[in-house]
């Protein structure tokens, strides 16, 4: 049985399900993309390879591996796309909760039953219908749930909003015990640069007391004072747009002072290891071109 625990983004990693780029299908059409990031690259002809995908997909396992990290893989789905396990589910404190994701993408739950299989079934939630909620948008820090979310009354027409407030509501009611605070995104169906997809694409804790935020990702200015104010300036590496843009904010703690990272993230980089971080470096910058990078790939089960 697994015994799930994880009550922030940056304890010591024991578990974790990769995604996988194995059988990842042709690359879609302008029609079928989920994102503008995605779009921009079926347009430019510049769309990953699968190959390429697979290669840096690896590297980060022999991240992994290094660490002694249980790896899990989803059974693989003939010509799929299933990269981002973050999107599929997300364990809070030792509750595994199954995202209700954009209904084309069911069959990547149904490819990682076989670990749900190893928890304590008392222990598995799946929201109501009308609760939208993806593991992108929810951040854990100890007493806190940060929450990304969309407040515009367009919603139900940017397919780039994923998570309501009645998953916000829903998260509160689950957990009333913690401090629930919701955070209102940038939404852009056009413009990558502009398109906050999910929380971790404009902000995301490291480190025992520190973070990566993008001001810009956030409509309203409260909500970037409220996460300025908890972690403090000094403490926070605020990422340009471009940044923002190539998922700088996106990387993955594997313990509070081990953080893997896209090996082209310069800046941010050098920053981490001024702060004493160790940085483990992989390249990711093709499966960033579908707007998602190493936090997305990931769902961690367990953590000290």
């Amino acid at each position: 049985m697994l015994q799930l625990n994880v009550k922030n983004e940056t304890s010591r990693l024991r578990a974790v399900v990769l995604g996988s780029a194995v059988d990842n299908g042709p690359t879609p059409t302008a029609e079928e993309a989920y994102d503008p990031k995605s779009l921009e690259h079926i347009l430019a002809g510049t769309y990953p390879v699968e190959k390429d995908m697979v290669n840096e997909m690896e590297a980060f396992n022999k991240v992994f591996q290094k660490y002694d990290v249980k790896v899990f893989r989803p059974e693989r789905i003939e010509n799929y796309n299933q990269i981002f396990t973050r999107d599929i589910g997300f364990v809070i404190d030792d509750i595994f909760i199954k995202a209700n994701i954009l209904p084309d993408r069911e069959r990547e739950l149904d490819a990682i039953q076989y670990v749900i299989d190893q928890m304590d079934p008392n222990k598995v939630v799946r929201p109501p219908d009308e609760v939208h909620i993806e593991g992108g948008d929810v951040m854990l820090w100890n007493d806190y749930i940060f929450i990304g979310t969309y407040k515009g009354s367009d919603y139900k027409d940017y397919i780039t909003a994923r998570t309501n407030m009645a998953g916000v509501n829903y998260i509160k009611k689950l957990f009333p015990h913690k401090i629930v605070k919701e955070f209102d995104l940038v939404k852009s169906k056009m413009e990558a640069r502009d398109n906050a997809l999910h929380l971790d694409c404009c902000f995301q804790p490291i480190g025992e007391n520190k973070g990566i935020i993008y001001k810009s990702g956030f409509r309203e200015e409260a909500d970037y004072r409220y996460l300025l104010k908890l972690f403090g300036k000094e403490n926070l590496f605020h990422i340009t747009r471009e940044e923002m843009y190539h998922m700088n904010s996106n990387v993955f703690s594997i313990a509070p002072d081990v953080v893997v990272s896209e090996k082209n993230f310069t800046r941010l980089n050098t920053w981490l290891r001024e702060k004493g971080f160790t940085v483990e470096e992989i390249p990711y910058a093709e499966i960033a071109k579908q707007e998602g990078l190493l936090r997305c790939s990931t769902l961690p089960l367990i953590r000290d």
